[in-house]
């Protein structure tokens, strides 16, 4: 029998009436329908990409749903991750995702694993499903399911998202499919490309991306359509515009037979790389720059490397802003030097990545400065504490 065969699937009244506006799809019908409760599909992830893909294969029928997700709802979610709302804040996501599920279509079956997908649980869990959606923001899950999948011989169907633009496509359909590694054959320098934390994301962006994933999932389900085998879509938001590459299979690409350190394949490892992991940057507790504010202000300047918006939302006083790109560009380096000469030199930003960057661009202009590990984030958290 095929992963989705429809034999000894039955369908009662009630799910008749609910999935009507299917049963009259020609494309679909009562045998597609039928497929559709005979799958499972697994989604890693229910944040921005998985919100989407959940809801919509929920109403959608598929018979079994899978959820991995370890974090838990919080309020900076809420503005793109639909499947969760404020009675949920502070509690896991899979449950909440669970909740929302059958809610929406009782006769889901809904599996959740709260836990981190590492190459020790991965072949177990994604062997449990027809069909696997990645709906992470990192790269080494995005090599760890891509790798799983292709061992296991499952679909993977990929989504990003990054600011204004995202894009889909499906890996490892078939033996002749592409997979992730095709498009992405070595993980870029980690901090070259900001986190959504860091640099934003439009609400929808990820709604319209993971409608397109789940899409996606019902036609290979349903054997319906042209799957984005091979097909690269990109979508960029601000100009409203959808554009197709097309992705082939490296046909000398080395064979995947086993899973590995993906955080250490995704770590700096060519040797440019190597050299500038192996600059040491001085660090200091968000504690200890309280206590140095408070007593010796003046011979400190702190510098925030945050882009404006993120200033201008939330700063700490007395922090002059300096984003990291005027850094890295060269255009506030002589700025910095002659702020630094008769006072020390502290840099922060939101949890500390960016500020290492711009303290090692700058001991390449021999100035030297000091991190404030947790950034802003660690500031804000500590003045919670002591206002309690």
């Amino acid at each position: 029998m095929s992963p989705h065969d429809p034999r000894g699937i039955n369908l009662d009244p009630q799910e008749i009436g609910r999935y009507a506006r299917h049963l009259t799809l020609e494309e679909i019908g009562l045998n597609g329908q039928k497929k559709l409760k005979a799958s499972s599909v697994l989604c890693i992830g229910s944040g921005g990409l998985g919100s989407p893909v959940l809801l919509y294969l929920a109403a959608a029928g598929v018979g079994t749903i899978g959820i991995v997700d370890f974090d838990l709802v919080e309020d900076s979610n809420l503005q793109r991750q639909i499947i969760h709302g404020m009675s949920w804040l502070s509690k896991p996501k899979t449950d909440s995702a669970r909740a929302r599920i059958l809610d929406i279509n009782p006769y889901c079956k809904v599996d959740i694993f709260k836990c981190k997908l590492t190459p020790t649980n991965a072949l177990e869990i994604l062997q449990r499903f027809d069909l696997i959606c990645d709906c992470t923001d990192n790269f080494p899950s995005r090599y760890l399911i891509n790798d799983a999948c292709v061992i296991l011989g499952k679909p993977n169907i990929y989504g990003s998202i990054a600011r204004f633009e995202g894009q889909c496509t499906v890996f490892n359909l078939n033996e002749n499919s592409p997979n992730y590694r095709d498009l992405v054959p070595n993980p870029p320098p980690p901090g070259l490309l900001p986190s959504c934390a860091e640099g934003g994301v439009l609400g929808v962006l990820p709604g319209l991306i993971g409608l397109v994933q789940a899409t996606e999932a019902i036609k290979i389900i349903t054997g319906v359509g042209e799957i984005l085998n091979g097909r690269l879509l990109i979508f960029d938001a601000l100009k409203m515009n959808f554009k197709e590459l097309s992705l082939k299979p490296d046909m000398n690409r080395k064979k995947i037979s086993k899973l590995v350190d993906y955080e250490e394949f995704c770590s700096c490892r060519n040797e440019s790389n190597q050299n500038e992991k192996s600059v040491s940057i001085e660090s200091i507790s968000v504690d200890k720059l309280r206590f140095l504010l408070a007593e010796n202000a003046k011979d400190i300047i702190l510098i925030d490397v945050r882009n404006q918006n993120e200033y201008e939302l939330k700063s700490i006083k007395g922090s002059m802003l300096i984003p990291l790109q005027k850094i890295e560009s060269g255009e506030a380096i002589e700025l910095v030097r002659k702020l630094t000469e008769k006072r020390r030199l502290y840099v922060h930003c939101k949890s500390g990545k960016r500020s290492i960057k711009a303290l090692k661009c700058l001991k390449n202009h021999n100035i030297i400065g000091i991190n404030i590990a947790g950034g802003i984030d660690a500031w804000t958290s500590l003045l919670s504490e002591k206002a309690k």
